[in-house]
């Protein structure tokens, strides 16, 4: 086939989110761009459960404040597992700097999270990213991931 399709690095997707709509809408909307849910959790507990399975997950987006307790305790995790994290949040956390790829902050329109994707996507492989929507940071340590 002459026009296909570059294959995703980033493909299989663990969302950790609290809020039901927010987390409902994301989702669903990851589906329709092509994206494997691996799974959509609500609690820390859950999401380190997820991550400690060891099923094969490409990133995590994970909001900062959830009922029992901190997305960085996710990103800690994940971070140790060799997943890169992407925190999707109100206010990004200066703490989380040395364990996530970057933060994109809420409220997000969906094309800027699919950009936010595409460009740590881009660094993970090494290359500028073709486009950085406002409302993302990109980390140092994202190539490191």
């Amino acid at each position: 086939m002459l026009f296909a399709r570059k294959k995703r690095r980033i493909s299989r997707l663990l969302l950790v989110e609290d809020e039901p709509l927010v987390a409902f809408d994301t989702e669903h909307f990851l589906r329709e761009a092509e994206f494997e849910m691996v799974a959509t959790v609500d609690r820390v507990s859950d999401a380190l459960a997820v991550i400690a399975d060891a099923r094969e997950i490409d990133l995590v987006l994970v909001d900062i404040s959830l009922a029992d307790g901190s997305g960085i305790d996710v990103a800690r995790a994940a971070h140790q597992a060799g997943v890169p994290v992407l925190f999707v949040t109100g206010s990004c956390p200066e703490g989380g700097r040395a364990v996530a790829a970057g933060c994109l902050s809420k409220p997000y329109a969906q094309r800027d999270l699919l950009a936010a994707i595409a460009a740590i996507e881009a660094v993970l492989d090494g290359k500028k990213p073709r486009r950085v929507p406002g409302g993302l940071s990109l980390f140092a340590g994202v190539a490191e991931a």
